[in-house]
């Protein structure tokens, strides 16, 4: 008998100590447990990223990582399904929707200058004409004399096929001598460090190295983002293979619930509860 108090003894205290080392449970009362790979558009990433820190920060027995790549990467991934989750920062073309989509935020693309730079406000048709290289120096639209310099993301990035769709015509192209980046992050340094350069980036990654203009007079704010005041503007999105399952389900269920919406609008627009 006294053998049978012992166990029980001990047996409450590993249930005990369970509790204390924060072993979440998933609505069905299933601990958390197993890894996640996430990989896609890096304007996406840095948003996964948190939300990911903030899922494994309760879910001590998960681990997800997180990659960039581009939003065409993350599209294929998804469908090929060699990650658990793909992002992108732009619509899906038709021939693209083999795949789960979860609209997770939305976000403004900010069209940066220098600090520096004189000009504050371009109408959509002004920025069209300098992306197109139809305008090509800053006194055409009321800045110095100077050349305009374009800095401007790789093909296959999902921030500059949004930006293209969104801004240029049909059968337009941005010229060859633009300055070509790879990143949010480089697109941004870049601009700062030219007074003639000119950018296009996600409005949650303005900081004070670079000044947005606004756009026909309208600033890439989130309530212009939500309200469609802003034109230039487009969606998070995460992407799985099939309909998600376990842990994928339960994360992305934590991303579009309101303590995942609460750190969405910390940098975006949250779009859930």
């Amino acid at each position: 008998m006294r053998r049978w108090k012992k166990v029980i003894a001990w047996l409450g205290m590993v249930a005990v100590g369970l509790v204390f080392c924060g072993c979440a449970q998933d609505s069905n009362g299933s601990t958390l447990r197993g890894s996640i790979q996430i990989a896609g558009s890096t304007s996406v990433q840095g948003l996964a990223e948190e939300l990911a820190a903030e899922f494994m920060a309760r879910h001590p027995g998960v681990k997800i990582d997180v990659a960039g790549g581009g939003s065409g990467a993350g599209i294929k991934a998804a469908q090929t399904g060699t990650v658990d989750i793909g992002t992108s920062s732009r619509e899906l073309q038709p021939e693209e929707k083999q795949v789960k989509e979860f609209l997770i935020a939305k976000d403004g693309i900010a069209i940066i200058v220098h600090r520096d730079n004189e000009v504050n406000d371009l109408t959509l048709d002004q920025l069209r004409k300098i992306f197109s290289g139809e305008i090509t120096n800053w006194r055409e639209v009321g800045g110095d004399d100077a050349p305009i310099m374009l800095v401007v993301r790789e093909e296959g990035s999902g921030t500059r096929g949004a930006f293209e769709e969104m801004v240029l015509g049909e059968g337009e192209t941005i010229p060859a001598a633009a300055l070509v980046q790879n990143s949010t992050g480089a697109v941004r340094t870049a601009v700062a460090g030219n007074p003639d350069a000119i950018g296009f980036i996600s409005a949650g990654m303005i900081n004070d190295q670079v000044k947005a203009v606004t756009i026909d007079g309208v600033a890439p704010s989130t309530a212009a983002i939500l309200d469609g005041s802003y034109k230039i503007a487009r969606p998070f999105l995460f992407l799985t293979k099939e309909e998600p399952q376990g842990l994928t389900q339960a994360f992305i269920e934590f991303v579009l619930s309101p303590e995942g919406q609460r750190i969405v609008g910390e940098s975006f627009v949250p779009v859930g509860n």
